[in-house]
């Protein structure tokens, strides 16, 4: 079972709560800019104080695509099949929900077991 350490509370997370804060990870942070980890992130945080207009609407939504599937970097434990974007205002905040396979064991290379889920992602990229 995966497991790791929740980044807010230094509590023990396990399963799809610990897949959910990877995906967070990846989305969040910006593509090479992890030590031993340059494989790691995303072009979202790029897209910062770009005008929400709906070319770069789209350009967030290949980012996350991107930084998920990578088979270099990404998360293993999920292959996102659908994205929708479910809040995007003024004050720069968009959540996108995640729909796809979230595989258990998918951070060793079993990918035999597989679940449907759902993850739900706020990215603050100020978009003006």
């Amino acid at each position: 079972m995966r497991a790791g350490v929740d980044a807010e509370t230094g509590m023990l997370l396990t399963g799809w709560a610990h897949c959910v804060q990877s995906i967070d990870k990846c989305v969040r942070t910006r593509l090479a800019s992890r030590v031993m980890h340059r494989h790691l992130g995303s072009f979202v945080p790029h897209l910062q104080d770009e005008n929400a207009d709906p070319e770069t609407i789209f350009q967030v939504y290949v980012a996350i695509a991107e930084a998920l599937n990578d088979p270099d970097g990404g998360e293993p434990g999920f292959s996102m099949q659908a994205i929708q974007l479910v809040r995007g205002g003024r004050d720069g905040r968009f959540v996108f929900i995640m729909d796809g396979i979230y595989f258990p064991l998918g951070h060793v290379g079993d990918f035999s077991v597989r679940e449907l889920r759902s993850a739900r992602v706020g990215v603050d990229v100020v978009l003006s």
